[in-house]
């Protein structure tokens, strides 16, 4: 068995210094990335809901129209069977 001395314990420590700093960058690369991926998320979800505001806008302008539609034809329906001059 290989004996235990200071320079090994020292190489040892500095192997695993490097590895704990790897570790940590790919930490803090992992964050970035999941805050990069949070906030197109949010723009997504904002888009979304914009999308769903335009949409009820242009449903309830087609229904005013759908209603005014409506009532021009029941116009134009009576309107044929009164007596023209």
């Amino acid at each position: 068995m290989a004996e235990v001395t200071n320079e090994l314990m020292y190489e040892l420590l500095k192997r695993i210094q490097a590895d704990v700093s790897d570790v940590k960058l790919t930490q803090r690369e992992l964050k970035s990335e999941m805050n990069a991926m949070r906030g197109t998320m949010i723009s997504m979800q904002q888009d979304i809901h914009n999308i769903y505001g335009v949409l009820a806008r242009h449903e309830s302008r087609l229904d005013r129209i759908e209603n005014r539609l409506e009532l021009r034809e029941l116009a134009e329906a009576q309107a044929r069977f009164e007596p023209h001059p």
